[in-house]
């Protein structure tokens, strides 16, 4: 075959860098465009906060007087002690010259490097609200266990003990485990000596860590109660033989097992409800993650409004001090940097608003279209699609996908997801459509308004609903109530 050249002409879609950008920053979360947005500011000369005091200056001012200025601005009034000597006296302290700021208190601690006493700052008022790392349940304990007088062959057993307690407080392994890993390290170890230090730690704050099971979980927490606590004697009877029957509702056999009256074993089953089956998660605590939203959805005047949240993405601008000297002509190395990077600033701006006006518009048409939810809730969310927000607003579905995910709206009902909005359909009997989200609200609220003793099982549930108009199988329902984490009917049930 021969070789040869062609010249051929033809149209091709490719991406610029700037459609790239807009196109990332469209798809990003709040958190993520934060951070974007800080690493531009850092990067990028020519950017620029609005209302930033300091971001730009004037060439032309001395630089003693800006100097002046800035300082008088730092300290917000005319009196301000802005004039620092260069030297203290010998014998005076900062106390002496400067008075403190307003929430810090001073104390002296001793400086046990140096052997002198130094001041340390304690603050107070916002301070506070900052976050603090938390404590450990493996912490919790162990300071506890520095209380305690253990020898050095116990302590080494509770540690591995205190080693092996999860976030819950139960133990991950067990004890004839303990015992085998410590042979070892330990001479002449006996089982029973690793029982009797774990019988201690039993004993440790919070009541019932270290069990076993759940069975010794709840047997620790009640003898740690007071001997005339009513009903102790049977709950201790009850939690370690006839859990299993608690767990199932068998009212009668408990009633002939424990050898008590129906109301004596309501009583006794309210005590063991007051136990908490999980005594770890009282230390090992963890921070709350809220959820900043980049909508808010307002009703003004009888109507729906959507406003951007303000706080999200602050308002960017280019710096017109940097801008300025920027000369035409010049071709130079520094010159063509600052032509570059005001560029760039111009491109991430526009990208920005065409972000915001995006997302703005999204929004609208999902709050235009699903008005009922925003008036009666979750029941009366209306079947929706991502084509039909594409097609509304003549943007393409891979647009509407980016703008929609990782997106909150705060409304009346919460603050949702802008992916919530969006379910498929269930035919009803009139031709219409049922949405999938307003079907798992009635479940949810036939589930709720159910008889405790008598709970509602899925084809039970499925026949109301068919009742309403809405075909929808029995395995459609179990699958939208484990959706829910709702358990079965089985085990909803409450006899007790």
């Amino acid at each position: 075959m021969k070789q040869s050249l062609h010249l051929r002409m033809g149209h091709q879609l490719s991406m610029t860098p700037q459609l790239q950008q807009a196109i990332k920053l469209l798809q990003m979360s709040t958190l993520d465009l934060q951070q974007e947005i800080q690493q531009a500011l850092e990067s990028n000369i020519m950017l620029e906060l609005e209302g930033d005091e300091f971001g730009s200056f004037s060439l032309d001012a001395p630089l003693h007087d800006k100097k002046s200025d800035n300082l008088d601005l730092l300290h917000g009034s005319e009196g301000s002690q802005t004039d620092i000597p260069d030297d203290l006296p010998i014998d005076s302290s900062w106390d002496d010259i400067y008075e403190p700021e307003p929430g810090i208190e001073h104390e002296s601690v001793p400086d046990y490097e140096f052997g002198t006493i130094q001041e340390v700052s304690s603050f107070d008022g916002e301070f506070e609200s900052q976050r603090t790392s938390t404590l450990s349940l493996q912490a919790h304990l162990l300071a506890q266990l520095d209380l305690v007088s253990f020898s050095e062959r116990d302590y080494a057993i509770a540690i591995a003990i205190i080693d092996s307690i999860n976030t819950e407080g139960y133990l991950m392994t067990g004890v004839d485990d303990i015992f085998y890993s410590l042979r070892e390290q330990l001479t002449d170890l006996e089982l029973d000596e690793v029982h009797a230090v774990l019988h201690r730690i039993q004993y440790f704050d919070p009541a019932g860590v270290a069990a076993v099971d759940l069975s010794d979980c709840l047997r620790l927490q009640l003898q740690q109660l007071r001997d005339d606590t009513l009903h102790k004697a049977d709950a201790l009877i009850l939690v370690t033989r006839y859990l299993d029957l608690l767990a199932t509702h068998e009212q009668s056999k408990l009633v002939r097992k424990l050898g008590v009256t129906e109301d004596e074993l309501h009583e006794i089953v309210a005590l063991v409800r007051t136990l908490d089956p999980k005594p770890g998660e009282q230390i090992q605590s963890t921070h709350s993650e809220y959820v900043i939203p980049d909508v808010y959805v307002r009703k003004v005047s009888d109507q729906w409004r959507v406003e951007l949240n303000p706080d999200i993405a602050p308002k960017l601008r280019v710096n017109e001090t940097y801008a300025n000297l920027i000369k035409k002509a010049d071709n130079s190395k520094d010159n063509t940097c600052m032509k570059e990077h005001l560029q760039e600033a111009k491109w991430f701006i526009k990208s920005l608003h065409s972000r915001n006006d995006t997302l703005l518009r999204v929004a609208r048409c999902i709050v235009e279209k699903q008005t009922a939810f925003f008036e009666h809730g979750s029941i009366a969310m209306k079947s929706m699609v991502l084509r039909d927000v594409a097609e509304e607003l003549e943007l393409h579905e891979s647009t509407i996908s980016r703008v929609t995910t990782q997106k909150y709206m705060h409304t009346p009902n919460g603050i949702v997801e802008f992916k919530y909005f969006f379910s498929s359909h269930v035919l009803t009997d009139g031709g219409g459509e049922c949405s999938s989200t307003a079907i798992r609200a009635l479940i949810k609220e036939l589930i709720s308004n159910e008889n405790v003793t008598k709970p509602l099982s899925d084809s039970k549930i499925a026949e109301f609903l068919k009742a309403k108009g809405i075909n929808v199988a029995r395995r459609t329902v179990a699958k939208y109530r484990e959706a829910m984490f709702i358990s079965s009917s089985s085990q909803r049930k409450r006899l007790l």
